[in-house]
This record gives C-alpha cells, structure tokens and sequence, in this order.
C-alpha cells in the first residue's frame, strides 16, 4: 500500500497503475496473499475492442440517457441511490452500512483527477452513476452502481461502453477495470470485453481471444 499525498501524486499513481495498483481514497493498494494469485488487474485496449451484437444492442437500448460528466462530488440523490443498490446486490456487505459521510469520502477523497458520470432517463431521474480517475494513458473505473430494477438496461455493462467511447474522445490508449478473478461470477462480466489484458509476469498479456 502507498500513500499518494505528495506533491506529484497524479504522475506517482501512473506509474503504479501500470503496475496493477488501485486507488482507495489516497491510498494505492495491490492485493498481495500468500501462495495467492487469482486477482489478475485487467485493462481494455480500447482500439481494439470487439463490439459485439450484444454491446450494440445495450448501446442503442441506453441511447436515451443524458450523461453529465462531472468534478467528483458527492449529493444526496447519488447516496441514495447508492443505498438502493447495496441493499439489492451487496446486502450484508462492508460497504451496506456506509452512511453519507463515508459515501462522501469514497468519491471526494482524491488526490488525482477523479470524476463523477451520472446517467439519467429521460424524465430526469438519476438511474446509473459511475466513478472514475482520469489518467494520462486511460480512464480508470473506480466504482459504479445503479437502479436494480432496471435489468433489461444492463446498464453496470453500459457504462463500462460508455467509459470506452469516453476515452476514444479522449484518444486514451486503455480503460482500467480493476481485479477480475476468473472464478468470481460477480466479476465474469469482464471477461465479455474482447480483447482484455491482463497483468503477469511477463507484462500485460491478453486473458482471452
């Protein structure tokens, strides 16, 4: 774990990225267990990408909503719909009991170039919202989250579309999706990006054709 308090914290986590650290808060971490290696930090080239019927079909399902791509700041909508969400798909976990304070500190607490997307339908409700640090060579998905009861959206994969179209505009190289661990259900959806590379040994090598 390093601290990223020092005058050049945005070029220090650069190069920690590269090297399949994340960011929580003002801390880089990189999981380290013994005899454990089965958190794989992965990326999207996002030139590269496959985009399949499926992703076609999700972009134009969503096309309707507005995205307002914004300085990291925390409201009340968002945190409520934060709750929403935990309470569906992370009941029980660590972060289902953060009040407003902590969900605070989780998007505010940066020292680097960190934004808030938030996705709205067409009568102006917030559905989705999406975290992310904005890097030099990529966009960086920190944490997402959105309404439940919107299923036929799928809109955790829509915004991870999004995200990939952003940084074409952007004309960054990669999207960084954090740890997927092959086995995880929670994170298969990952492996649907084609190509995604992950980081071993020998550098960051594609983790499926």
């Amino acid at each position: 774990m390093t601290d990223l308090a020092t005058p050049h914290a945005a070029d220090l986590y650069e190069r920690l990225s590269r090297a399949g650290f994340r960011r929580s808060h003002g801390l880089a971490y990189r999981p380290a267990c013994p005899g454990c290696n089965a958190c794989v930090p992965v990326r999207i080239p996002v030139k590269d990408l496959v985009w399949s019927k499926t992703f076609r079909r999700i972009a134009n399902r969503n096309a309707d909503l507005a995205v307002r791509d914004m300085a990291a700041h925390a409201t009340m909508e968002q945190y409520r719909l934060f709750t929403r969400y935990q309470r569906s798909r992370h009941s029980g976990g660590e972060m289902s009991t953060m009040g407003f304070r902590d969900f605070r500190a989780m998007v505010e607490d940066s020292p680097i170039d960190t934004r808030i997307i938030e996705f709205r339908d067409d009568s102006e409700e917030l559905i989705a919202v999406m975290l992310a640090d904005r890097q030099a060579d990529a966009l960086s998905a920190v944490y997402s989250l959105f309404n439940p009861s919107m299923e036929k959206r799928s809109l955790g994969t829509y915004m991870v579309l999004w995200m990939i179209r952003r940084a074409e505009q952007l004309e960054l190289p990669y999207v960084y999706l954090g740890y997927w661990i092959e086995e995880s259900p929670k994170m298969a959806y990952k492996a649907r990006f084609h190509p995604l590379e992950g980081l071993g040994p020998d550098g960051w090598k594609p983790v499926n054709s």
